[in-house]
């Protein structure tokens, strides 16, 4: 349906939802490489003056695109609550969600009646300042080996990778993320060697360094997620099944990655948990997504990068996962250009995420040919902390050694969670505390309560690399 937008005497026109939904982004390098970005701001502001006009059920009277996505996404939405916001307005969405008691809505069953594109959406007429305040109270709890998400729990991942996967490495630099109140989320390996074989001895290595430490984590190695299951089928210990996802039928074929694949690989997963102890929960997947994804696949099909991310939350959200991250400036500046448009598509996404009841977190990343540094990283892990974030990452000194990119150290994490009062998973705090590594709550004076404590976990794990 085509919209205008008068603005000071210039007339805007926008020839479908599709075109407005783009017009309206914040300044995204991938838009303007996909030639759908706003011509000016005058134009950015016309758009998003109309998009606050435009009524909740206009998105599914006019859909952005055709495909598997769009059904799942329509088949999943709750039609009976959402017949109770269908006639509100995008702006008046915004002002709902901004209001003090909403959160008790959406828990009641608000966060079933969005839409990923209604959501993408809100987020394009809000503020930095409104999408942090919005998500802040929104929590979404999720169980594996232990419960992540609950009010004032900042989780973290230990991402141990390592050029060549030698395995003494790995588990080198796990326990030093261990010793920093890091991996309630997750220890996530992502391999250099996608060999069936290789994720089989990582997955056992990861398992054995949780077995002779104790610590309530899970494990992941973060291979295809076919590969992750032809491990699973020769004994490797899947804990967690990982799969990068888009918004986009395309994209996902452009992964190796069907809807119905990803099915079949959580029951499986399941399944292989029954014959296995110490699982507290049923959230077995892990899913990682980023702004401009669909369109380094050319599979976006003319939609805009944020709505796009959007859609994959509304994949993501049908697998009742247990982690969900968005890896926001992986991709390169041909997508986000720099450290603002960084800052501005993480609490993007985290906002998104959680508005669609998602267990939400960040990779707080740049790669070396962006204009970003570790202040602005710094600058969005403060921000995304102060948002309620599920977890974020921890990588050996804040630089990833085998994917070449910067991200955040475990020492940012721990010094994140000390600034804002955040705690780790529960679970995993009581055994920080027994280990000596945490006292009182807080990370212990000489990492793990002095080199006594240090040196009985090296005995305890220096065989895993041998």
């Amino acid at each position: 349906m085509k919209r205008s937008v008068t603005l000071r005497g210039e007339t805007f026109h926008f020839a479908d939802l599709r075109e407005l939904m783009a017009r309206a982004n914040e300044p995204k390098a991938g838009d303007r490489l996909a030639g759908i970005a706003a011509n000016s701001e005058r134009e950015r502001v016309a758009a998003k003056m109309a998009l606050a006009e435009v009524p909740l059920s206009g998105f599914l009277d006019e859909p952005l695109l055709e495909d598997d996505v769009t059904g799942l996404i329509v088949d999943s939405l709750d039609r009976e609550e959402f017949e109770k916001l269908r006639s509100l307005t995008v702006g008046e969405l915004r002002e709902l969600v901004l209001s003090s008691n909403f959160a008790a809505e959406w828990q009641r069953g608000v966060r079933d009646a969005l839409t990923p594109e209604i959501v993408a959406a809100t987020a394009r007429i809000m503020s930095a300042r409104d999408l942090i305040s919005a998500a802040a109270p929104l929590r979404s709890v999720t169980r594996c080996r232990n419960t992540m998400g609950e009010r004032g729990v900042l989780g973290v991942r230990i991402q141990p990778n390592h050029p060549t996967d030698d395995i003494a490495g790995v588990v080198l630099s796990a326990l030093d993320g261990l010793m920093f109140g890091c991996g309630d989320a997750v220890i996530g390996v992502n391999p250099a060697g996608d060999a069936i074989e290789n994720v089989v001895a990582l997955e056992h290595a990861l398992q054995d360094l949780i077995g002779a430490v104790g610590a309530p984590a899970q494990s992941c190695v973060l291979a295809h997620f076919t590969t992750q299951l032809a491990a699973l089928e020769r004994g490797a210990p899947v804990d967690l099944l990982f799969q990068s996802i888009g918004g986009t039928e395309a994209t996902n074929v452009g992964f190796g990655v069907t809807l119905q694949g990803l099915a079949e690989g959580r029951e499986a997963v399941l399944a292989s948990h029954a014959t296995r102890d110490g699982f507290i929960g049923d959230n077995v997947m892990y899913f990682e997504t980023g702004q401009g994804t669909a369109l380094s696949v050319d599979g976006h099909g003319g939609i805009d990068q944020l709505t796009c991310e959007a859609r994959a939350y509304g994949v993501a959200r049908a697998f009742d996962p247990f982690l969900v991250n968005s890896v926001v400036g992986f991709i390169g500046p041909e997508y986000l250009a720099d450290a603002t448009e960084i800052i501005r598509a993480g609490l993007e996404d985290h906002f998104m995420g959680k508005l669609l009841g998602l267990p939400m977190g960040i990779d707080i990343c740049y790669t070396n040919h962006v204009e970003a540094n570790q202040d602005t990283t710094d600058q969005l892990l403060v921000l995304l902390a102060t948002a309620g974030c599920n977890f974020v990452m921890g990588v050996p000194g804040s630089d990833d050694v085998m994917l070449n990119y910067q991200s955040t150290s475990y020492h940012d994490a721990a010094g994140v969670r000390e600034l804002v009062g955040a705690r780790p998973a529960p679970e995993f705090a009581a055994w920080l505390e027994q280990t000596g590594i945490f006292a009182d709550g807080q990370l212990a004076e000489g990492s793990a309560n002095g080199p006594e404590s240090l040196q009985a976990f090296a005995e305890s794990v220096k065989e895993l690399g041998r």
